[in-house]
């Protein structure tokens, strides 16, 4: 039934109006995303800026129902001792639980971006390798906020977790990959299930510390 509901067609959208109108959404219709659709959305990911060019990153795509629940099933643990840790009742951890899993496994495709560090250039101290280390992580979010705003135009909607940035050992261990890869975030891509409500943007001139 999902699936004879037509995409929203936002191919004549305006710049301003794609960064304005992406939103994050945490439910998806189970209407599957086209594989061309995913490669579009991640070869957005290559024109981001990176540090010497050398695109510090790479992703991991989940479509298939059984890998992304074996994903969600592995970081639930660590998912459940956080929550935990900060002491909150029983029942509020058993929901804020089940609405992650439910974000994982109900979306479609499931994107991982991960830092690959190997390819940057090396230095004998530690504040210039932390720095390169640095560079490549603002050069990802670059490449995700890409992907975002990709995907928003061809009509797609999605969500940004950031997870696995508090257990990217479980991330790898889970879904066997190369250790070189830093999991640093779940990127959910699909076809919302209602509009969610907007959180309202602090004014611009809060948002400017100095103009001289």
């Amino acid at each position: 039934m999902e699936d004879s509901i037509p995409p929203p067609d936002r191919s004549s959208l305006t710049f301003d109006d794609i960064i304005r109108g992406r939103r994050s959404i945490r439910q998806y219709q189970p209407r599957a995303v086209a594989p061309e659709l995913i490669t579009q959305v991640i070869d957005a990911a290559r024109w981001a800026p990176s540090p010497h060019g050398r695109m510090p990153w790479r992703f991991v795509v989940l479509t298939l129902p059984e890998r992304k629940t074996c994903l969600a099933d592995a970081m639930a643990v660590e998912w459940q001792r956080n929550l935990e840790m900060d002491e909150q009742p029983p029942e509020i951890v058993a929901i804020r639980l089940r609405k992650s899993r439910a974000r994982v496994e109900g979306a479609p495709v499931v994107i991982i971006p991960c830092l690959y560090l190997e390819d940057l250039d090396q230095y004998p101290d530690v504040q210039r390798q932390q720095a390169e280390s640095t560079m490549a992580i603002q050069s990802l979010g670059a490449a995700i906020q890409n992907m975002l705003l990709a995907a928003y135009q061809r009509g797609l909607d999605s969500g940004w977790m950031c997870a696995p940035l508090f257990c990217p050992d479980v991330v790898i261990g889970a879904l066997d990959l190369d250790p070189a890869l830093i999991p640093q975030a779940l990127i959910m891509l699909g076809y919302a299930v209602q509009d969610p409500q907007r959180r309202e943007r602090l004014p611009l001139e809060t948002i400017i510390a100095r103009w001289e």
